[in-house]
């Protein structure tokens, strides 16, 4: 008996034991701890708009650590968060084509009624198109896309139940952003700005806005992607920086706000991709807060511009001019007459430096050289045929970009099979009968196959008159001399091909480096 109590005894202390060694394991492995539950935290709603001081409008705030519930979130901002409404009366010659707007790839075509069918060529258009967009100061200033308001005749501003009268107070198109203007008597909720340069690649994200007309719809995601060009326009393509983001964006999202978990916004939603799904961009508050005091004040914002041309120093360029990084950008062209060219600059010079600052890439040239204005005064440290020299530039404003046009292919034409490119004499009579300029001497590029190594470097057909005028540092003027210099170069040497490219009346030069098939 006793020795069945001892079993007994002894047998309870060694469950005992276990029991307590379980615990004490299980909470240094933290499985003991109950499942996730995002908790609420303080989320900045809207407050007074501080001081209007320089550019810090409205100051940035540091993003709260904790992850708040999604739900408090879209209860706090959503207030501020507005959706745009737009009429447009236009005409259409009956028969004739529309212009096709690249932002239309991106959000579609607006709505368009026919209000007169009279016997007239012309007909005239109602379109009702409609956005997102945000409050930024309790006074009413709102912001949006460019391309939502461009070519209003109304705009309208809707608030939850309010609906206000809209003034477009200033626009600009290259990084197409809106300033509008509400006249109100009541203090509005709105929304601060954040910092874009602070949120990383993984950080949650919300978008908020009016997709197909459904007001403050909230979608969720994170931040995909930094940095990204995407090319909607020519127009915007020189200032495009987007954030990538998975967070939902839908027709009508465009110029509504992309917030942190802060309730700051720190972008705003303008593109997608239209064959894809949970591929949006948006615009970094950063460029926001650069240009905001100049559409405040002025309606528009006036830039620094050089009148050049200028490209990223790939592995390939750096290869092709004996350097060792990629660091700089090369000068692919110089427009006639603008600041560029009067301070001497020329084709295939490579800028390192503006004003003592490394440029690393065209972003931060043209960055640089926007923000100082025009009249403004730039050294440039410059590397031309192995040699380092400065030149002083005074800026002009930069003007806006056109639109692309497409050019005929006419005659005859011949090819080299390894560059994928098929090309003629360009004869006077092409010249004048494409309004090219006297001077333009070359080679009419007619056709880039799809497998040519220029089309590796982003070049297409259509779109443009593309012209071959320079090879190698040497002029061409003829099918005969630039097959002489592609028969001397040597077998696994890189090209340097300058070609001049005509869109819509303006001049644009292009450098590729095709690399010399081995033999």
């Amino acid at each position: 008996m006793s020795n069945h109590r001892s079993r007994f005894l002894l047998t309870a202390v060694v469950l005992f034991g276990a029991v307590v060694f379980g615990m004490v394991l299980a909470g240094g492995l933290d499985i003991s701890r109950p499942g996730f539950t995002a908790q609420p935290s303080e989320v900045p709603g809207p407050q007074t708009l501080p001081a209007r001081q320089g550019s810090a409008y409205p100051a940035a705030v540091p993003a709260a650590s904790p992850i708040p519930s999604f739900a408090d979130l879209a209860a706090t901002v959503s207030p501020a968060v507005a959706a745009i409404e737009v009429t447009a009366f236009q005409s259409q010659r009956r028969g004739g084509r529309r212009q096709v707007d690249p932002f239309e790839f991106f959000f579609g075509p607006p709505r368009r009624d026919r209000e007169d069918d009279g016997g007239d060529d012309d007909r005239e258009f109602r379109s009702e198109s409609g956005g997102s967009g945000f409050v930024v100061s309790p006074d009413g200033l709102v912001i949006t896309n460019n391309h939502v308001v461009r070519d209003a005749d109304r705009v309208r501003v809707v608030l939850g139940d309010e609906t206000y009268d809209a003034e477009i107070k200033g626009t600009d198109p290259p990084t197409d952003l809106a300033l509008l203007q509400i006249d109100t008597d009541k203090t509005l909720p709105y929304l601060r700005l954040g910092d874009s340069d602070s949120i990383r690649v993984g950080d949650w994200v919300m978008a908020i806005g009016s997709p197909a007309r459904l007001t403050n719809t909230v979608t969720v995601g994170v931040v995909s992607a930094k940095q990204r060009r995407i090319n909607i326009s020519q127009e915007t393509s020189s200032f495009e920086n987007f954030i990538q983001t998975d967070a939902a964006i839908n027709f009508g999202n465009s110029g509504g706000p992309l917030v942190n978990l802060a309730g700051e916004v720190i972008a705003i939603n303008t593109a997608i991709n239209f064959g894809s799904e949970n591929i949006g961009f948006a615009v970094p508050v950063k460029i926001l807060q650069g240009v905001l005091p100049a559409l405040r004040d002025e309606g528009r914002v006036r830039r620094g511009y050089l009148g050049i041309v200028v490209t990223d120093l790939s592995q390939a360029a750096a290869e092709a001019y004996g350097l060792p990084t990629t660091d700089g950008v090369v000068v692919g062209g110089v427009n006639d007459g603008h600041p560029g060219e009067r301070a001497g600059l020329r084709q295939e010079d490579i800028i390192l430096k503006v004003d003592d600052q490394p440029v690393s890439d065209t972003r931060e040239l043209i960055d640089y050289v926007s923000a100082a204005g025009p009249d403004a005064v730039v050294e440039l440290d410059i590397l031309r045929d192995g040699k380092m020299i400065t030149k002083s530039v005074e800026l002009a404003e930069r003007p806006i970009e056109g639109q692309m046009a497409e050019a005929e292919e006419t005659e005859e034409d011949s090819g080299i099979e390894w560059l994928g490119i098929r090309y003629q004499e360009l004869t006077p009579g092409m010249r004048e009968s494409h309004g090219l300029p006297n001077d333009v001497e070359g080679v009419w590029l007619t056709r880039i196959s799809p497998r040519s190594p220029l089309a590796d470097e982003g070049l297409q057909s259509g779109g443009s008159i593309d012209v071959i005028h320079r090879l190698n540092g040497q002029d061409v003027t003829s099918v005969a001399e630039f097959e002489s210099v592609i028969r001397e170069a040597q077998p696994g040497s890189r090209l340097r091909l300058s070609i001049r490219r005509f869109v819509n009346g303006q001049d644009v030069s292009v450098l590729v480096f095709p690399k010399v098939p081995e033999e």
